[in-house]
């Protein structure tokens, strides 16, 4: 129920002003960003520790490359959430 205050300040948004509907989009491409950035490094964490459990001698191998991927993750996600910012109109 509290939700439909915001949803009402956001319909006033969006036929009050031509912008309304970037800021929705932005907001919803930051989220989506964010969210996929998450799964994504979540998955990682999971596998890579799976992965030293079965073979702790490759651990050093394992740990390097999933700290690798999850900053190539993360760089993807803080490019998506600056395009969507970009989009808002902000910078």
């Amino acid at each position: 129920m509290t939700f439909f205050p915001f949803f009402q300040a956001t319909a006033e948004a969006v036929t009050n002003n031509n912008q309304g509907l970037s800021l929705i989009g932005a907001g919803l491409g930051a989220g989506l960003s964010v969210i996929g950035a998450g799964m994504g490094i979540g998955r990682i964490g999971g596998q890579a520790v799976e992965g030293m459990a079965r073979q702790p001698e490759a651990a050093g191998k394992i740990q390097t490359a999933a700290l690798i991927l999850a900053a190539l993750i993360e760089g993807a996600a803080l490019f998506g959430v600056v395009i969507a910012y970009q989009i808002q109109g902000k910078f």
